[in-house]
């Protein structure tokens, strides 16, 4: 605790350290003033085992990434790293996992805002451009999930339940998609010709070849151009 002395009146700062990463002023007393001062979380060993993990898998796929690089990445050892994983596979679950909680945040925000079926469509192949496949520094190399279905072969023959549960979060994606798309017809604002099923799968195979490409080129002209292309096509289904 400090003390200033301004004439005959006292100021006392308290500065309070905590465990946040902002910085927060609390409300001023009669002749003092509380500052807390949050620095930022420290990341666990585990979180940043799981980081690490999650940007060379988006850049390098499941296979082609070693536990040496992970650990070169990480800065730790075998015994820290299989402290908190038993297995490459084990780490890769908790990979998917952290990246679908990253997912959700990134490409469903600010849907629920929205009534319009078709303009939910639009917004969230907004947000898989800007907010997650440009926006999200953790996926070098573009969306996680596409990039493991790069190996779906190789998976399926030696991880099934890997390759199961990204088919899995792929077939949920896609039927999220045509959710709108039946909603959006049931209101009559998708014209009676749209097959919703086939509209579906072609949006999400434009997602897909739209994060492929990025991952590859890093150029954010070209992922725009074919994102927007998705959003014209969208609009063109309307009633």
């Amino acid at each position: 605790m400090d003390a200033v002395r301004d004439g005959k009146r006292k100021t006392t700062i308290r500065l309070t350290l905590c465990k946040e990463s902002f910085i927060k002023t609390t409300m001023a007393t009669d002749r003092s003033v509380s500052v807390v001062i949050h620095t930022k979380k420290h990341m666990t060993l585990k979180e940043k085992i799981i980081l690490e993990s999650s940007r060379l898998f988006s850049s390098k796929g499941f296979s082609s990434t070693s536990i040496n690089e992970i650990l070169a990445a990480v800065g730790a050892s075998k015994g820290g790293l299989y402290n908190h994983f038993k297995t490459k596979e084990e780490l890769f679950s908790a990979v998917l996992s952290e990246a679908r909680k990253i997912w959700r945040e990134k490409n469903l925000a600010g849907l629920d805002e929205i009534d319009a079926p078709l303009e939910k469509i639009k917004k969230l192949l907004e947000n898989y451009r800007d907010r997650y496949l440009v926006g999200s520094g953790n996926l070098p190399g573009g969306c996680i999930f596409v990039r493991v279905s790069v190996e779906s072969a190789e998976l399926a023959d030696q991880w099934p339940h890997i390759a199961e549960e990204v088919n899995e979060g792929f077939d949920r994606f896609k039927s999220m998609i045509k959710g709108f798309l039946d909603q959006a017809k049931d209101a009559s604002q998708l014209r009676d010709s749209a097959n919703t099923a086939d509209v579906a799968d072609m949006i999400f195979s434009g997602m897909l070849g739209a994060s492929v490409m990025y991952g590859m080129d890093r150029s954010i002209g070209n992922l725009k151009r074919t994102i927007d292309s998705l959003i014209q096509y969208v609009g063109s289904l309307a009633a």
